[in-house]
């Protein structure tokens, strides 16, 4: 249902202890049972911050990005210097998924930007590894991989090799580089 160690589909961060129905009950009782309408969510975003919420649009379209369905790259953009994210130019859906899950409140902002730190000085270990040919440097991936907050790795890998050094720093973009070839970005 998610990747990495369960992870909430919607923030990101907190382990995923609950089942949220995508399409809620209330709106759509017959979608019940329907795997695809089940995702795994934190408490929080489940019970606090989504509830019952499902935007549409004037034809009935949801609003909301679908993890099942959609790449949330299309539709949100992480600014990983301030760890907000912002809807990409023009997405309505990036904009309502931002509203009904708050990603931009206080905790998942530092978690983000601490996230960020993390990964860039993770991803400068793994490189030095790899050239070292130390076996460590694939469980140093994985937990990278496993850690809250990927999609910060996710938009780093996606940043464009001009502004990647200013982004990340120079002392990270060699390291950037023999990520995004080892993993396929």
């Amino acid at each position: 249902m998610t990747r990495g160690a369960v992870r909430c589909m919607y923030c990101d961060d907190s382990r995923a202890t609950d089942i949220d129905h995508f399409q809620p009950l209330e709106k759509a009782p017959l979608r019940a049972f329907v795997w695809l309408n089940h995702l795994l969510a934190c408490s929080y975003c489940n019970s606090n911050v989504k509830r019952s919420q499902y935007p549409v649009d004037a034809d009935g379209s949801c609003l909301l990005i679908d993890p099942t369905t959609e790449d949330p790259a299309v539709h949100l953009e992480l600014l990983l210097k301030s760890g907000r994210d912002a809807p990409v130019s023009g997405s309505v859906k990036g904009e309502e998924t931002i509203r009904v899950f708050g990603l931009n409140r206080p905790d998942l902002v530092k978690g983000r930007m601490d996230a960020f730190s993390r990964a860039c000085s993770n991803m400068r270990d793994w490189h030095r590894l790899c050239q070292e040919t130390d076996p460590e440097a694939d469980r140093l991936a994985q937990a990278l991989l496993d850690s809250p907050f990927i999609d910060v790795v996710h938009a780093m890998t996606r940043l464009k090799p001009s502004v990647a050094a200013v982004v990340v720093g120079q002392r990270t973009v060699p390291a950037l580089d023999a990520w995004r070839s080892a993993h396929g970005f």
